[in-house]
């Protein structure tokens, strides 16, 4: 008999388990998603032929196998810079219990479409404080201390110095992390108010296991390694050994934005013989004990309730909604993944016919003004605004005229709160009127807007956050259970830590293995915990 699988959700990490299971097993995989386009938050939103990558995903990885991954479904284009090609074929169907399904975001490629490939794109993003630009990761030139003056630039040289020499002990909280890498002055300068814009919480509440999964290893002294390797590098290294996930110049990119790439793996899993359906939510759970039988489910366009059974659940749904449908015992595990924190997240897209270049740009930027950055981390105090998308810089085909600069203004919020409950309107106006504030548009320039809200963005590592290994040890008593995926982990992952995560929960499946320490393993430093007296990884499988 075919087991079968029950993957909830259709993001980076479901879409992986799915093919993977086909690819390596017998299992029959169900993915259940519950909105009406797979990707989760690396899907691509489309408005009027102009794309949007809600955070940008960079399609880079230390690992050689998600690497190659990629390149399996969406092969690196020959000259890297398609100009034309169009999507071929018809929407995918799906079957079940008789009714038929249309997804129209899944698109079948013809196999010599231009556009089915992945572009080498050059990584830029830069910082956006007192009016100026500022290189990121920062640089020791002419253009850094000119900007900070060099008053401020010899406070901040003796800043690190003394980090360097009496580091603070122990490390934890993010500040903790922040000051013993790059000094107290540079820390306040440069990271402490963006990071508490996007978190919403002073950076000595965050833990610093924040700071060891999403900065790693970078510092001051191996950015300026990094800048004096720069000249004796492979230009065309995709790879980029050895250098810093901070550092990296250059990336893959799907044409048509990240959405491209999860639209085709849930393609092959349609045509390997497993199932995608969409708009379905999970609200119950059923089995004996400690083994999950089925799951319930609730159709969101008919509000059908049907229930599936299962031998394996693969979960990404947020840690809390899993929690509370396995109803666990312990009350103070129930009240801790209820209250797990998370941050959500709104993007104003804004179609400019031209931008104000900054004086950096004015003799080598384009004729519209448009910068050459991907992103642009946006510092100043007196806006709301976190960080700027500059979509056509990711690829020319997410923008439906090139004449005109295709923005992604990213805000940081509370599901709930005044930005997220603005208007539409009202939030592009206000949206708007700080890009022109801080002088990098003007507002009769603005052409068309959308807003896309995401909630539950980022799992979030304050409050409750402390409590989480309790949690996870009650998750780890189901066998046939695998959390992965960000929210599934309540683990800010990049996606090819969510698909690096997924590969281990289908290792254990082919295996009939139920230890899941080589999920939780995925995206920790080693090195980190060593320095800081953590636990190590035999440690932390045992």
């Amino acid at each position: 008999m075919t087991r079968t699988a029950v993957i909830v959700g259709a993001g980076p990490a479901g879409l992986t388990a799915a093919l993977e299971l086909l690819r390596r097993s017998d299992v029959r995989p169900i993915v259940l998603e519950s909105d009406s386009q797979v990707g989760g938050i690396a899907k691509t939103i489309n408005y009027r032929g102009n794309r949007m990558d809600l955070g940008g995903h960079r399609f880079f990885s230390k690992s050689d196998w998600v690497m190659q991954w990629w390149q399996s479904i969406l092969p690196i284009a020959p000259d890297s810079h398609p100009e034309q090609g169009v999507a071929a074929g018809d929407a995918v169907t799906l079957a079940y219990q008789g009714e038929r399904t249309q997804l129209d975001a899944l698109r079948r490629w013809t196999p010599l479409s231009a556009d089915r490939v992945m572009l080498i794109r050059p990584r830029l993003s830069r910082i956006f404080y007192r009016r100026r630009f500022f290189d990121y990761p920062l640089k020791l030139s002419l253009g850094t201390l000119t900007n900070l003056g060099l008053a401020n630039s010899a406070a901040i040289g003796a800043s690190y110095a003394r980090a360097r020499i009496v580091p603070r002990k122990p490390e934890t909280t993010l500040e903790d992390f922040l000051v013993n890498r790059f000094g107290d002055r540079l820390y306040r300068t440069f990271f402490k108010d963006y990071t508490e814009k996007v978190w919403g919480v002073p950076c000595s509440e965050i833990s610093a296991e924040w700071g060891a999964q999403r900065i790693k290893g970078l510092s001051v002294s191996k950015a300026i390694a990094h800048a004096l390797a720069k000249p004796f590098r492979l230009s065309g290294d995709t790879s980029q050994k050895g250098i810093q996930t901070s550092l990296i110049e250059r990336f893959l990119y799907p044409r048509l934005g990240p959405g491209q790439m999860w639209e085709e793996v849930a393609s092959q899993v349609l045509a390997s013989g497993g199932e995608v359906h969409l708009r379905q939510r999970v609200i119950g759970l059923h089995g004996e004990g400690s083994r999950i039988e089925a799951v319930e489910v609730r159709d969101g366009s008919s509000g059908a309730v049907r229930r599936i059974g299962c031998d394996y659940l693969v979960s990404t749904m947020p840690v809390k909604e899993l929690t509370a449908l396995l109803r666990p015992q312990d009350s103070e595990v129930a009240r801790i993944a209820a209250a797990l924190p998370y941050r959500d997240f709104m993007t104003a897209g804004l179609l400019v016919r031209r931008m104000l270049p900054g004086r950096q740009d004015r003799a080598t930027g384009a004729t519209n003004g448009m910068p050459p950055d991907n992103w642009i981390y946006v510092q100043e105090p007196d806006v709301k605004l976190g960080r700027l998308q500059i979509f056509n810089n990711w690829s020319p085909a997410l923008v439906a005229d090139p004449r005109t600069v295709w923005l992604g203004l990213e805000y940081f919020c509370a599901e709930g709160d005044g930005l997220w409950s603005m208007p539409d309107t009202a939030f592009l106006d206000f949206a708007a009127a700080e890009l022109t504030k801080i002088g990098l548009i003007e507002r009769a320039d603005v052409l068309d807007g959308t807003v896309v809200r995401v909630p539950k963005a980022y799992p979030a590592y304050f409050g409750e956050y402390r409590g989480i290994s309790r949690v996870r040890s009650f998750l780890d008593q189901f066998p046939t259970l695998f959390p992965i995926g960000r929210n599934g982990m309540h683990r800010y992952n990049n996606q090819d830590h969510s698909m690096l995560a997924a590969k281990a929960a289908v290792d254990c499946i082919v295996a009939g293995s139920s230890d899941k320490a080589s999920l939780w393993s995925v995206n920790v430093e080693d090195e980190y915990h060593e320095q800081t007296g953590g636990p190590s990884r035999q440690q932390r499988a045992a």
